[in-house]
């Protein structure tokens, strides 16, 4: 028995974060995304997971499908799993990303994982109703921010 129980019920966000490390440990960073999530597959494959790469996921409204999305993995369709190779932090725009997942798919947890530093850098989130929405600034917000302050 885990010393800590996740809101999964069991130790799979710790094993999943586990692997990740594995994987970066042996890959290192400076590949593609696709890479990461191709070797995070095998791992969980190896590891009696399993991944469910590319899980695609419909937002309905009014019986009609509104949007899309495609999880990177979804292992044991239990936990959302976003990665990222970003030389950079992760930001907000990344979260916003998962917790749209979250919200569509109703799991109990999400991982992003960021390959594309030195260390790995990973996030649980968890959904709930005190989270508060994240703003996704793109290029739309900041012309009109410049416009409306020349």
């Amino acid at each position: 028995m885990p010393l800590v129980i996740d809101s999964t019920g069991n130790d799979l966000t710790y094993k999943l974060i586990g692997l990740a490390m594995e994987v970066h440990n042996e890959l290192g960073y400076g590949f593609k995304e696709e890479v990461y999530e191709k070797a995070l597959e095998v791992k969980l494959n190896h590891a009696g997971i399993e991944p469910n790469r590319q899980f695609e996921v419909a937002v309905n409204l009014e019986g009609e499908r509104v949007a899309t999305f495609y999880l990177d993995l979804f292992p044991n369709q239990q936990v959302v799993v976003e990665i990222k190779a970003f030389s950079h932090l992760l930001t907000d725009d990344e979260l916003a990303q998962v917790i749209n997942y979250l919200k569509a798919t109703d799991a109990p947890v999400a991982l992003l994982f960021n390959f594309g530093r030195r260390r790995l850098e990973y996030r649980r989130v968890f959904p709930g109703r005190d989270m508060k929405p994240v703003q996704r600034i793109g290029r739309d917000n900041a012309i009109r921010k410049y416009k409306d302050h020349p």
